[in-house]
């Protein structure tokens, strides 16, 4: 590549890019290069890199030297082949301009169709189409699309323009306007456009070349565009390249055709044809929402209950012509294609190809079947299927036993189910999401403005659109329920009122939307938690194969270890004990014990503890026999479980002996000004011994009991947290082999054991080698370890960190995504120091990053043993591990090539 080439050319059979180019090309650029190269049906055009993007940000709006030059050689090219020129009076080559990120981000940024027409070429357009009507529609659309895109001229105000000359014509649809209105309201459009945007709309055709492309790099960065790279970690440094093509038209009368194709279908994943198409139409309509398409095949509309023919039925052979095609692209791909066409005048073209978007289901089906189609091999499938989508199968179905009573039917646009307040507006949708409620979002369509109030609503309801609108895509991409087109509902924004024929619902009210059976419900309706499919299974057993660490869950109930082996947990890398005191039937005990001013009036509150805890210990044990159980002593700040009602004060002081008043002083007299980092942990431990003691007899005893009951070896491995020093660890050990030994003697069996320690402060990770020679094992507290080297709260850090985030100071949340810069180094530096002072040993992370992808990565690159997560972020983990690993193995081989 010439370090001074800006523009590469494709049309004609040949291309200067392919596939490989995705970084420079962006991926529509570099899909547009290959199918040409393939000799596939492409209008020409040519595509601008994505380094003058980057140049263009860097430089304030101004374009590297040679650009302008190239863009115009390109241009007379593609001109060549289509047999036009740009900006001619008599044969004006007409182009769209679009936008091309190395990701695919749909409807994130900004298109201008029909770019070229002004008051003399539209002329020509009309003459050499002999068709009045559509050159003025062409025209018209233009205006609307460019005045918004270009001239900031909103969208509402020329759409707005159209609607009330439909009405006072007495015209229904678009397609009821002819010539004569089209001509009509193109000069009402260039009045309004002078009006709102203070400048007249350009007759200049390099003027409006220029300003489309630059309007696009600026889409790179508009808020939509921030939201969507944020919310699926999208480097901003990518930038966009820009697409520049001749025009093809799909709204050249009946013969003409737009639409939209996936090669499989994209929300379950079937072997089959799935898309839809408008006659006499351009792309916008299909995808926009603005007129519900129609589907491709026969089958599907007979599926759907369509009455509404299919493309395959209208229009034979273009219908059969995009099969072959879509059959060598996925086969050349070796992916579901998602395919934009259009037919012009009966000659079909394809406008694009990438691999489409799916569900989580679909993708699992369509990796596992392309593995038995011998298209690709297991190790490509389990790359395929991104950790974090998995929890996109977690998401329950509805209840099929529990009454429901349908308000409306859409189409099922992304599967699963959820009930929620109706919102109809997206930022009040965030706020409601804010305080903790669950919301559906109902629009009439989405746009991509509605991305921050679709990423936390709980499902997508809209009146409009197909299975290939805004809604759906995204929403299939997030993972929500969606349900779109459900024409018989009507939404008034400005009352907040939504009417299902004489239902009136209101802001606030519940609805269910099963986003799978393409039902609207009335309320909320009882769900079922979700089967794991038969695809699922076979994906993750390969993904098992792959990885080298372990994953295990975080889990103190019977009800969380019974969901962690579902999902393939291979042990419990931390129950936090104190989950456990709060139990409605405990807490007072555990108030009594806290409350207590010296050992001797422990013991009681102590013993009565301690049976409690043996039998939570004995359960644990049960379930997990074979695998191990790492149990962390009590950890946080005794406040936490004093008493803070009235009421409670009273039962506490009843249970006492005690004036409420005393009461209230004893509490008042445990409160720290810093409790997260005060008398916690271990520190806990030294100052009373007893509860550790008590603790460790519960292990030791469960471990006893399940050792008779099965015949197995108990092996309990005992964290001891907020260790900072080796002395501390060294006397808490201590105990705990005291209490071991009396155990043994009192059961006449002694118990194996490892005590290892929680590095979760600075100092720990720092003396690490000394706090080895005495721990078993390390395991990585990265929760607390994030809050004490940032010097950050974690409960408090919300507020703002999202202003760190909006001014690129942090790309992510520390507390999401391990900082493997800061935090990571000390965790890395750690382990080495450990395992230099103990060959042999082991080591984990338990914080919440056990179950980020990301995190997990890191963890494999420096060589932790093993991860542990929430239950139902176990086959998320297993996968990320499998990627991890798969990817170390990558790096490995092309170090040694």
């Amino acid at each position: 590549m010439m370090a001074d080439k800006w523009v590469y050319t494709f049309g004609g059979g040949t291309a200067e890019g392919n596939a490989a180019m995705r970084d420079l090309l962006g991926g529509k650029g570099a899909n547009l290069a290959e199918m040409c190269a393939l000799g596939l049906p492409v209008p020409p055009g040519f595509t601008i890199t994505t380094a003058v993007c980057a140049l263009w940000q860097d430089k304030g709006g101004v374009y590297p030297s040679g650009l302008e030059e190239q863009v115009n050689v390109a241009l007379t090219q593609t001109g060549n082949i289509v047999g036009g020129s740009f900006g001619d009076e008599e044969n004006p080559l007409l182009v769209s301009v679009r936008s091309g990120s190395r990701a695919s981000m749909p409807g994130m940024m900004d298109t201008v169709l029909n770019l070229g027409l002004n008051d003399e070429t539209v002329q020509a357009l009309a003459r050499a189409s002999q068709d009045e009507r559509f050159a003025q529609d062409a025209y018209r659309r233009f205006i609307q699309m460019y005045a918004n895109v270009v001239m900031g001229v909103p969208h509402y105000t020329l759409e707005e323009t159209l609607e009330v000359y439909k009405e006072d014509n007495g015209l229904l649809m678009d397609t009821d306007l002819e010539a004569d209105d089209w001509r009509a309201l193109v000069e009402m459009y260039k009045v309004l456009v002078a009006q709102e945007a203070g400048r007249v709309f350009p007759q200049d055709v390099r003027e409006q070349l220029w300003g489309a492309i630059g309007a696009v790099f600026n889409s790179w960065d508009n808020e939509r565009a921030r939201t969507y790279r944020l919310l699926n970690d999208i480097p901003e440094e990518w930038g966009t390249a820009v697409n520049v093509q001749a025009m093809v038209f799909g709204n050249k009368g009946d013969d003409s055709a737009t639409g939209v194709a996936f090669t499989r279908n994209p929300s379950t994943g079937e072997k089959s044809f799935f898309g839809e198409f408008l006659i006499n139409a351009q792309g916008e309509d299909v995808v926009s929402g603005i007129r519900t398409p129609h589907h491709l095949t026969k089958a599907g509309r007979e599926t759907h209950g369509s009455k509404a023919l299919s493309m395959e039925e209208v229009m034979p052979g273009p219908f059969n012509e995009l099969v072959e095609i879509y059959k060598r692209l996925e086969v050349h791909y070796r992916d579901m294609q998602d395919m934009e066409f259009t037919v012009q005048e009966g000659v079909l073209w394809i406008l694009q190809t990438r691999a489409g978007k799916r569900t989580t289901r679909a993708a699992l089906k369509i990796a596992v079947d392309m593995v038995d189609e011998g298209l690709i091999n297991k190790a490509e499938a389990v790359r395929r299927i991104a950790p974090s989508s998995l929890e996109q199968l977690l998401h329950p179905a509805l209840d099929p036993d529990a009454s429901r009573e349908v308000i409306a039917t859409g189409l099922p646009a992304s599967p699963g189910a959820a009930s929620g307040e109706i919102v109809f507006h997206a930022g009040r949708a965030e706020d409601l999401a804010r305080q903790g409620r669950k919301v559906i979002l109902v629009r009439v369509e989405t746009s991509p403005e509605d991305i921050h109030g679709m990423h936390v609503a709980e499902g997508i309801l809209t009146t409009r659109g197909g299975m290939t609108s805004h809604a759906a895509v995204v929403a299939r991409g997030m993972g929500k329920p969606c349900v779109s087109g459900a024409g018989l509902l009507q939404v008034d924004y400005g009352e907040e009122i939504l009417r299902a024929g004489d239902l009136v619902f209101r802001g606030g009210d519940l609805i269910t939307i099963d986003g799978t059976a393409g039902q609207v419900l009335k309320g909320e309706v009882p769900r079922e938690p979700v089967s794991l499919s038969e695809d699922f299974e076979r994906l993750m057993a390969w993904a098992d194969g792959y990885r080298r660490m372990k994953v295990r869950a975080n889990a103190e109930t019977q009800g969380d270890v019974e969901t962690a082996l579902r999902f393939g947990a291979e042990g419990i890398g931390l129950c936090r004990t104190e989950h456990m005191f709060f139990d409605q039937n405990r807490i007072l005990t555990v108030r009594r014990m806290i409350l207590a001013r010296n050992e001797e009036e422990r013991r009681g509150p102590l013993a009565e503890i301690l049976p409690m805890q043996r039998d939570d210990f004995t359960i644990l044990f049960r379930h997990m026999v074979g695998l191990p159980v790492t149990i962390r002593l009590l950890d946080p700040p005794l406040h936490e479980f004093l008493p803070r009602t009235s009421e409670e004060v009273q039962e506490i002081a009843n249970a006492l002996g005690i004036s409420p008043a005393e009461a209230r002083q004893k509490v008042a007299s445990l409160s720290e000004y810093n409790p997260m980092l005060g008398h916690r942990g271990c520190r806990l431990g030294i100052s009373f011994p007893d509860i550790y003691e008590m603790q460790a007899r519960a292990i030791f005893e469960a471990a006893h009991i399940v050792m008779q009951e099965t015949g197995e070896v108990i092996i309990p491995e005992i964290i001891i947290p907020l260790v900072a020093m080796r002395e501390e660890f060294d006397a808490l050990k201590e105990c705990i082999a005291e209490v071991a030994c009396t155990v043994a003697q009192e059961c006449n069996t002694s118990v194996e054991y490892l005590v290892g320690v929680m590095i979760e402060l600075p100092r720990a990770a720092l003396r690490a080698g000394d706090i080895a020679r005495s721990a078993a094992f390390f395991s990585f507290g990265t929760n607390d370890l994030t809050q004490t080297v940032y010097g950050i709260s974690r409960d408090d850090s919300a507020g703002f960190l999202n202003d760190y985030a909006a001014r690129n100071i942090m790309a992510r949340d520390p507390f999401v995504s391990l900082d493997t810069e800061g935090v990571g180094e000390l965790v890395s530096l750690a382990l080495e120091r450990g395992r230099a002072a103990r060959s042999d040993l082991k080591a984990g992370i338990c914080g919440e990053h056990g179950g980020d992808a990301d995190s997990i990565h890191f963890c494999e690159e420096i060589g932790l043993d093993y991860v542990s997560c929430s239950p139902y972020r176990i086959p998320i983990a297993r996968l990320a591990a499998a990627h991890a690993a798969l990817n170390k193995d990558n790096l490995l081989r092309d170090a040694t090539e």
